[in-house]
């Protein structure tokens, strides 16, 4: 019997070993066909330079843009821009996201709640985002306060709209299954409500955090000047440095892909106990 368990949990870690492999291995070829695009972009760009395709001043050699991105970063002031824009991001993001949770499941679950809060918050997701801007600076001035309201505005109503349409989605034959075990409020939403509306939640985490870091170039250009990518970029503008504009915008991308990739992770690894919630109980 000794020995038939360890062949079997030999067998068994053999096969998550080769699991991880096929998985690594899948992860590998995606991010290669994901890198062919930009690798594409950047070969032109070199090529357009190297051949002499072009020699408009609107646009600088791709080595020029490595030169800048050397210099700020030995000043510092790459690093000091980005951490300024990622904090105000992550920080408005994070207000924005629980506040858009919190409403959407209050106004998901709650019918009186809805009839009552639900008109006004459905009238004022039509208002275009920019054109709070005016009454926020009034409110909170323009410096980072009044930038945090405003991401904490671009993330509360992806994330509340999702959140709300997850919860109202979610089959009624679960919940009655669920009162037919017995279960409490609190099993009741963490075993069901939860896993079935948790892919819709998840959408609106990555339109949070895309809407957010995409405000926070907004908020930074439209709102007072302070250290940010959106001052780094403006200030190439106006001097007509175009090789920090362009190493601005591959900064913007790169954060914007590494966003991505972390929320599609985060989900992937959260997301494994779905499947397994309701089937314990």
């Amino acid at each position: 019997m000794t020995t038939s368990f360890q062949d079997v949990a030999s067998g068994t870690a053999a096969w998550h070993r080769q699991e991880r492999r096929q998985r690594r291995h899948v992860q590998w070829r995606q991010f290669r066909r994901g890198i062919a695009l930009p690798a594409l972009v950047f070969a032109l760009w070199w090529a357009a330079y190297a051949f002499h395709w072009t020699d408009s001043r609107l646009f600088v050699p791709l080595g020029e843009v490595w030169e800048t991105a050397v210099r700020l970063l030995r000043n510092g002031y790459l690093q000091t821009s980005l951490a300024a824009s990622l904090y105000r991001m992550l920080l408005g993001f994070a207000i924005g996201s629980v506040a858009g949770l919190a409403f959407g499941t209050v106004l998901a679950l709650s019918r009186l709640f809805d009839n009552v809060v639900g008109p006004t918050l459905h009238a004022v997701k039509q208002v275009s985002l920019l054109a709070w801007i005016p009454l926020i600076s009034v409110w909170f001035g323009l410096g980072d306060p009044a930038k945090i309201v405003f991401l904490s505005l671009a993330a509360f109503f992806p994330m509340f709209l999702n959140t709300f349409e997850g919860i109202r989605s979610v089959p009624r034959e679960f919940t009655e299954v669920a009162r037919v075990l017995t279960f409490s409020r609190w099993q009741l939403w963490r075993r069901v409500v939860l896993p079935a509306a948790s892919p819709s939640i998840f959408t609106g985490i990555y339109l949070a955090l895309i809407y957010s870091w995409l405000a926070t170039l907004g908020a930074e250009y439209l709102l007072s000047a302070g250290a940010g990518i959106g001052n780094l970029l403006t200030d190439g503008r106006e001097h007509f440095w175009m090789d920090q504009v362009l190493l601005g915008v591959v900064v913007v991308g790169a954060v914007g892909f590494a966003l991505n990739w972390i929320a599609a992770h985060l989900e992937a690894r959260l997301l494994r106990w779905r499947g397994k919630s309701i089937a314990r109980y």
